[in-house]
């Protein structure tokens, strides 16, 4: 017996839109970052994707923020999933782990690195950038505002598209940690590696 509150469909039951949906946020045209190779092996997320496609024109209009936050932020793809992990730990989000612990390895980072983001931006080894980044994400994460030490840290280093990337970053996946952990949606078998 499925212990969903919204169970996922699968890909033969999502209504019209919902295709359409995923590939308008996941193929975009002229990206900033490359768009990774296709790996047979890498985990789907179905059990998102199928939650999701109960609405398509949320999902689509959801993706849309994925897409920036994906392939057109100004941040680099290993900011961007230091970002991501941080919410998921913070947050016990166990889909959004696994699933950003599989992409940070596409993005650099090295299952050591991963681990101490658990720990957090006090952890040992953290350059000063990638520390700063971690406290935001705690600080958006427990008061919805980056603090004045921390803006200072990062503003001497970014611009101020990269500081809107990294605030929208943590609200999008601060979003997709609350959809999972409400809705219950279950580790597919390919992202249990991950977890």
């Amino acid at each position: 017996m499925s212990t969903h509150r919204v169970p996922p469909l699968s890909p033969r039951e999502w209504p019209e839109g919902m295709a359409e949906a995923l590939a308008a946020a996941y193929q975009p045209a002229n990206p900033r970052h490359a768009v990774p190779p296709r790996d047979p092996a890498s985990p789907k997320g179905l059990n998102a994707m199928g939650v999701l496609a109960h609405h398509p024109e949320l999902t689509a209009a959801y993706n849309q923020l994925i897409r920036h936050a994906l392939y057109f932020t100004t941040i680099t793809p290993r900011q961007r999933e230091l970002l991501v992990l941080r919410v998921a730990h913070l947050r016990g989000a166990a889909y959004e782990w696994a699933q950003h612990v599989y992409q940070a390895g596409v993005a650099g980072l090295t299952p050591e690195e991963v681990a101490r983001v658990r720990l957090g931006p006090d952890a040992p080894g953290w350059p000063p950038l990638e520390r700063a980044l971690l406290s935001a994400a705690d600080e958006l994460v427990a008061d919805a505002r980056v603090g004045e030490r921390t803006y200072g840290e990062l503003s001497a280093e970014l611009d101020t598209q990269q500081l809107m990337d990294v605030v929208f970053t943590v609200g999008a996946y601060e979003v997709f940690a609350m959809a999972m952990r409400t809705f219950d949606v279950e580790l597919d078998d390919d992202l249990r590696p991950y977890a």
